[in-house]
């Protein structure tokens, strides 16, 4: 399987899924302004809709779109502790989760990124965005992790929690999220993802 992925990304979160489940996989760096790619190709070809994360199956098919990606990966290793099997209810209150994180975390620090946008309106955003904060700190209130133990939800989260520090938002005014990233971050694979990104040459 080929990953694309943009440091500092969304596709960070697959990146620690190929990893923890212990999948062979080649990385393929994207320049996110110009599509570009590390192997000279043009990344529209491999994904018309632009962005990471891309994942190029062994048969050539394409799949997009991370909480997607990271449950396929999860099914390729049966038994694995990432996921619960598809079809259970548990397997279903991940999926609750996984959207929750994408439209609320990830799609609502989108606007953040947006330099067109006014300072007021991104403060109606920052200020939804808090309210979201509020309730995974309370959520992970006496819980090492979003589901009781690590899996796909967790590496999606730490990715997307990543950013505030470039929206200049203390993750600490969250104490059980600092603690929830430390763990996370302490995690072998989470390390490795993080070292293997940083390694490549820019594109």
């Amino acid at each position: 399987m080929k990953l694309y992925f943009t440091p500092m990304t969304c596709s960070l979160s697959p990146h620690i899924v190929l990893r923890e489940l212990d999948l062979p996989f080649e990385l393929i760096r994207v320049n996110n302004k110009t599509k570009a790619t590390a192997d000279g190709g043009d990344f529209r070809s491999v994904n018309p809709k632009g962005y990471v994360a891309a994942l190029v199956l062994d048969n050539g098919e394409v799949l997009t779109e991370g909480p997607v990606i990271v449950q396929y990966l999860a099914d390729q290793v049966p038994g694995n502790s990432l996921a619960p099997a598809n079809g259970t209810w548990e397997r279903t209150r991940l999926q609750e989760m996984l959207n929750f994180i994408t439209s609320e975390i990830h799609g609502g620090s989108a606007p953040l990124f947006n330099a067109e946008i006014p300072d007021p309106v991104k403060e109606i955003f920052r200020l939804k965005l808090f309210r979201r904060l509020d309730y995974l700190n309370n959520h992970l209130i006496q819980k090492d992790y979003l589901l009781g133990q690590f899996g796909l939800a967790d590496a999606y989260l730490f990715t997307v929690l990543k950013w505030l520090p470039f929206f200049k938002i203390d993750i600490d005014n969250w104490p059980e999220l600092a603690t929830f990233m430390k763990r996370v971050e302490a995690r072998p694979n989470v390390k490795a993802a993080i070292a293997a990104e940083e390694a490549t040459q820019p594109v």
